[in-house]
This record gives structure tokens, C-alpha cells and sequence, in this order.
């Protein structure tokens, strides 16, 4: 009987291979401020399309916009190659209903680090979109296109950077900055839920931690996410970073999206008392 936790290693070949393509290559081409570019803003741009595209509008619904917006929010992400808008958002709708029980798909406290990284995504049993749990946006045929067809959008884009701009652009500005991406996304699941602060008491793991919060352009603030999950704002307080927020709160501005959703004061200052923060950390130790 076939294992649908193990690996689709047939399947999952071209994702190691971009690992290897994007030293290799890196290597051939060097390094030069040109290729620094390329892939800053690459990466920006992958990570911004998934932290305010795929999470904080398609999973959570925090700010609202037009169906042109929405199409171009789910477009952009699919050059971060996680698969489509439905299916990433339906899988974490499913994090966020069993946080860190048996049934979450990615929880390090259920199945281990690797596993709740990386694992989760190369087995057979989560290939499948879960249309069911994302069926306010299934609705639009558009989305369910790009979401059929997310893998061709990710390898275009390749072909458009190195015949449009040459080698530098494509092992930094896709490979190299893919590859960071991936795994700088996959600490929200791994990492955020065994390193850093916990402010609230949520039922999971979930922690806050500056270094990812930086990476992620806001993500990292994972505790208060998960203590409050309506808010556009996960840098809850001035001096978190949220930088995905500052850009909606942006885009607000220019009426290109609205109603972003921060976060109410009464539920912010809901933090933990320190003696039962005392007792978090002596868990986690």
C-alpha cells in the first residue's frame, strides 16, 4: 500500500534541481552588485506577493480590493512557486484550525522540524487543492486557472529573465532568489513555532522573532498572528517591522485596496503575565 506521507521524489526532482542550478549557477556568473539587485528585488517582490497576497488576503481575508487587484495579487505569487493561491491559502486555513494538534499539516511539535519545513510539501497526501476549505475564492474561474497552472508561470518566468536580461538575472533574480523564498517561508511554519517570544498565551507554538520578522517582510511576528489572525498588521506594536503592512496601508492610500484591518487596542495589550511567561519558556527549554 502506497506511504502518502513519503516523498513524490519523481515529482519533487525539479525542486532539488533548482537548489543545485541556483549555486552552480551563482557560482558561474559571480557576484556583482548587479546580481545583488536582481535578487533583493526579486525576492521583495516574491515575498511580498506571498506574505500579503496568498497569506494575509487569500488565507485571512484582512483588507479588501477589486477583482482585477485580486488576480494580480494571485498572478505575482505564483513567480514564488508554492503552488497556487487556492492551494496555499485552503492549507493554511488548516494550520490555523488545528494549530499544532495531530491534525495541523506542518506542526514541528506533531511531526518533527523537517517535516513541518519541508516535508509536508514533497509528500503525496497535500498535492491536492482542498476546495472546500477555500470556497469564497474557488468561485472566480481565474483564480482556479492560475492555480491549475501555477507551475508553467513559474518556469515562463525563468525563460522571460534570461532572454530578456541574460544569465545574472536568472540565477539571482529566479533561482537563487527562489530558493531563498522558499525556505525563509518555510521558517514561518518551522522555526516561528520553536524559536523566539511568545506575547500571548495562544493554544499552539506559535512565537515572535525579529530575525524572521525582518526576512519575511513582517511575517515573523508569528504570535501575534496567531493571537489575533483578522489583522493586516502583525507587527503590532510601533517598532515591529511589518514592512507587507506598510506597503497595504500604501496601496490604502491610493485606493488600489481597503479596509486593512489592524488590530484593536483591548486585544494587543491581552499579553502574558510575566510569571506565566516564565512558565512558556521553562516548556519550550
Amino acid at each position: 500500500m502506497k506511504n502518502i506521507d513519503s516523498p513524490r521524489w519523481r515529482e519533487n526532482y525539479p525542486f532539488w534541481a533548482v537548489h543545485v542550478v541556483a549555486i552552480i549557477g551563482c557560482l558561474w556568473v559571480g557576484w556583482s552588485w548587479k546580481a545583488l539587485a536582481w535578487l533583493v528585488g526579486t525576492y521583495f517582490v516574491r515575498m511580498f506577493a506571498v506574505t500579503a497576497g496568498y497569506h494575509r488576503y487569500f488565507s485571512h481575508r484582512t483588507f479588501k480590493t477589486s477583482r482585477f487587484f485580486q488576480f494580480i495579487l494571485a498572478f505575482l505569487g505564483l513567480f514564488a512557486a508554492q503552488q497556487g493561491p487556492l492551494w496555499w491559502a485552503a492549507h493554511h486555513r488548516n494550520h490555523h484550525k488545528h494549530s499544532d494538534e495531530p491534525e495541523d499539516v506542518h506542526s514541528p511539535r506533531q511531526r518533527g522540524f523537517y517535516w513541518s519545513h519541508i516535508g509536508w510539501i514533497l509528500s503525496s497526501r497535500h498535492k491536492p487543492t482542498q476546495y472546500d476549505r477555500i470556497k469564497d475564492f474557488a468561485k472566480y474561474p481565474e483564480l482556479r486557472f492560475l492555480n491549475r497552472h501555477d507551475l508553467f508561470f513559474a518556469v515562463a518566468w525563468g525563460f522571460v529573465l534570461y532572454f530578456g536580461f541574460g544569465a545574472t538575472a536568472l540565477f539571482y533574480g529566479h533561482f537563487l532568489s527562489l530558493v531563498l523564498c522558499w525556505h525563509i517561508t518555510f521558517c514561518i511554519n518551522s522555526l516561528a513555532h520553536v524559536w523566539g517570544r511568545r506575547r500571548y498565551d495562544t493554544t499552539d507554538d506559535s512565537r515572535n522573532n525579529v530575525v524572521l520578522a525582518v526576512l519575511t517582510l513582517g511575517e515573523g511576528w508569528h504570535n501575534n498572528h496567531h493571537h489575533y489572525q483578522r489583522s493586516a498588521r502583525q507587527g503590532f506594536y510601533w517598532w515591529e517591522i511589518d514592512v507587507s503592512y506598510y506597503i497595504l496601508k500604501g496601496l490604502e492610500a491610493l485606493r488600489i485596496v481597503w479596509d486593512v484591518e489592524g488590530v484593536p487596542r483591548h486585544v494587543r495589550d491581552q499579553e502574558v503575565a510575566p510569571q506565566r511567561q516564565e512558565l512558556l519558556d521553562s516548556r519550550a527549554a
